[in-house]
């Protein structure tokens, strides 16, 4: 199959052993909101997340962060962890200078609905 082919050879691949590297590690989680905008990551969509991978700077994270979960891209600048969102609209969230947030995974994958 060329790149870019589409298959019909579907019997061998399945849609979750190509975007699921652990399934024990692995949680689907449903978008609110939309922060992560610019990332192309909007309102609704699906995102899959591997809680086993330690997150590195530049990788779209789930934090808890102040009580609650938020999705960011994982940042270090001037020395410090912060989280990015990807909408102009909200503004960079500052972490101290010895925290970074409880990574609780990193996202993978979008999945989005078009039509229906």
């Amino acid at each position: 199959m060329a790149p870019g082919s589409p298959t019909t050879n579907l019997s061998s691949t399945t849609l979750a052993t190509q975007l699921i590297r652990c399934p024990a590690s692995t949680v689907l989680l449903r978008v609110s909101g939309e922060s992560m905008q610019e990332a192309g990551i909007s309102h609704g969509d699906l995102l899959i997340v591997d809680r086993g991978l330690e997150a590195r700077a530049g990788q779209v994270v789930v934090a808890w962060l102040e009580g609650g979960f938020t999705l960011k891209r994982l940042v270090r600048h001037r020395g410090r962890w912060r989280l990015e969102a990807a909408h102009p609209a909200y503004p960079p969230l500052e972490l101290a200078p010895s925290g970074r947030p409880q990574i609780w995974g990193v996202a993978l994958h979008v999945i989005r609905t078009h039509g229906a």
